[in-house]
């Protein structure tokens, strides 16, 4: 095998959009390279000639195929990925840009506009959810929240 795995995901109609999206929320984030669907193949692929067909970008080192697809592939919540926060400023930071035009869910998941499933998680609950003093504290403190809050998880674990 050549390289790290790269994630492709799937956009209807939306992945130059998209990895603009993610690009602008994430600060140590860029595109990498945009390549265009052709006049040749119409008939298969069925884009207007021009029209982004694959933008590569990068989050923190990560590397990302945004596919443009025609309405097909739907995402869901099997796949989601994680963003793990040092600071409430940070969590909040995040819920919010990704929130807009998506959803919110429960535990610190939500959906961006896209569909795409993410995890808005602080740095120190995998700690706190491994101790199994302060575990199920913790746990009966987070499992009605939507977007996780630090010192109410903190304050949880108090023993």
């Amino acid at each position: 095998m050549k390289g790290p795995i790269t994630p492709c995901l799937w956009f209807n109609n939306q992945a130059e959009e998209a990895a603009n999206f993610y690009t602008s929320i994430f600060k140590n984030s860029k595109i990498l390279s945009v390549s265009r669907y052709p006049k040749e193949g119409f008939e298969v692929h069925h884009q207007k000639e021009g029209t982004a067909m694959t933008v590569v970008f990068e989050i923190n080192g990560q590397k990302f195929t945004a596919l443009h697809g025609r309405d097909m592939f739907k995402f869901s919540e099997a796949i989601s990925f994680q963003v793990f926060c040092d600071t409430q400023e940070e969590i909040d930071y995040y819920w919010e840009k990704l929130t807009d035009g998506g959803e919110e869910s429960q535990c610190g998941w939500l959906k961006d506009k896209f569909g795409l499933s993410w995890q808005i998680v602080p740095s120190m609950l995998g700690e706190l959810m491994s101790n199994p003093a302060t575990s199920r504290k913790v746990m009966a403190a987070f499992m009605p929240m939507k977007k996780l809050d630090i010192e109410t998880l903190k304050k949880a674990a108090e023993i």
